[in-house]
């Protein structure tokens, strides 16, 4: 899991959503909860990867499985 950082990176880029208006989206008050995972400097919880991998409509084993890309 060591990639979902960047993972989420790329679909929050993808998506043209700021690290601000996703944080809101996903009902937290700031961004530095999701800036921090971008960089891996934490990990997310379980119900987040989940709220995560929802929002963006992917699955979560896509997600959290480094060995897997998002596209394929």
């Amino acid at each position: 899991m060591d990639r979902f950082g960047e993972k989420l990176r790329i679909l929050r880029e993808r998506h043209g959503i700021s690290l601000r208006n996703l944080s809101t989206e996903l009902g937290f008050s700031g961004h530095t909860h999701l800036s921090r995972i971008e960089w891996g400097e934490k990990s997310p919880s379980a119900r987040l990867a989940v709220k995560i991998a929802d929002y963006f409509d992917v699955s979560l084993d896509r997600l959290m499985r480094d060995e897997l890309e998002l596209d394929g």
